[in-house]
């Protein structure tokens, strides 16, 4: 235990001198999150619209009216005709046929369709994307400053030389694995009640689950990405070696795990490749906790896939360090 002691406390001072690690760890989780939650918007509102109205009558003014009302459609110019138009847009279409079945029911006295078929979304109904992006962005930050921070971290010590400094020590390999770990789970955490009250205070997202389950699940998805992260400072060689390997290894969790794209819509073997990400299944965990109130009960799958993930990296991990080592 002392030993564990020794690493954390050489481990804290390292990182409070390293100010590549402050930056990443509290500043660039806050501008992304700020970035791209009001950047990535999924609702195409107040598009500039030509109109071309051959009518000029008063029914033409009120469906003109309608497009504004809508939100969607900014008029900002009449064209005198065909040529300065230059686009069709498909939910002009859709209003405009509402309209016109508006305008023939009220000549036919039809008192409303024979079906009366209603979807109701019943998580995040008004469509913000706000609600439903951030708290992706925080799976994404999480992952980014993990494994990155971690795979440099460890690099960089073993060309520095600090690192065999440690190893002179009677201190084991999986001593030496958690003093290295701990740290940064606590980092992790920082992360994210920092990600949390930003989304809160300025996007409004509503939390509707436990944030105390939250926080517990959480555990199981830092250290997986953890155990990434010293995955790869184990095969790089040098810290550009290890930053490069860590991009590689972010691309895939941002197109595959479902962050932009839903896995439903993938080929189905990139369906299945994704389920080797371990943002797949904190995605789930974050968004039905935060979005839908859910709890452990439902996440049970997407947690023990993250513990398989951890046992797995760190065992392998820490087997490879060793065997560096000796």
């Amino acid at each position: 235990m002392s030993r564990i002691l020794s690493v954390l406390k050489k481990e804290f001072i390292q990182m409070r001198r390293d100010r590549l690690t402050f930056a990443l760890v509290f500043m660039m989780p806050l501008i992304q999150l700020l970035l791209f939650g009001y950047a990535i918007q999924t609702e195409v509102k107040h598009i500039p619209t030509i109109v071309f109205d051959q009518s000029l009558t008063n029914e033409s003014r009120e469906l003109l009216a309608s497009f504004s009302a809508s939100g969607y459609f900014d008029v900002i110019k009449t064209a005198k005709n065909y040529a300065e138009v230059n686009q069709a847009i498909a939910v002009a279409n859709s209003i405009g046929l509402l309209k016109s079945q508006e305008i023939l029911a009220q000549k036919v006295q039809f008192q409303g369709p024979p079906y009366d078929i209603r979807v109701r979304p019943w998580y995040n109904p008004d469509g913000i994307t706000a609600y439903f992006m951030v708290p992706a962005i925080l799976g994404i930050i999480v992952t980014m400053t993990m494994v990155i921070i971690t795979a440099v971290a460890i690099v960089r010590e073993r060309e520095r030389g600090t690192l065999e400094q440690l190893l002179v020590t009677p201190i084991k390999p999986y001593e030496l694995m958690i003093g290295k770990i701990l740290p940064y789970i606590a980092l992790g955490y920082i992360q994210i009640t920092v990600a949390l009250v930003v989304a809160v205070t300025v996007f409004d997202v509503p939390i509707k689950g436990s944030l105390l389950e939250l926080y517990l699940l959480t555990l199981f998805f830092i250290t997986a990405s953890l155990g990434l992260g010293i995955f790869i400072s184990n095969i790089a060689k040098t810290q550009m070696q290890a930053f490069q390997m860590s991009f590689f290894v972010m691309l895939p969790s941002i197109l595959l795990s479902g962050f932009m794209f839903p896995r439903d819509a993938m080929p189905q073997f990139i369906y299945y490749l994704s389920a080797f990400i371990p943002l797949t299944y904190y995605l789930d965990i974050i968004r039905g906790i935060i979005l839908k109130g859910i709890g452990f009960q439902y996440l049970v799958g997407q947690v023990t896939a993250l513990l398989v993930f951890s046992i797995v990296l760190l065992i392998v991990s820490t087997l490879k360090f060793k065997k560096k080592i000796v």
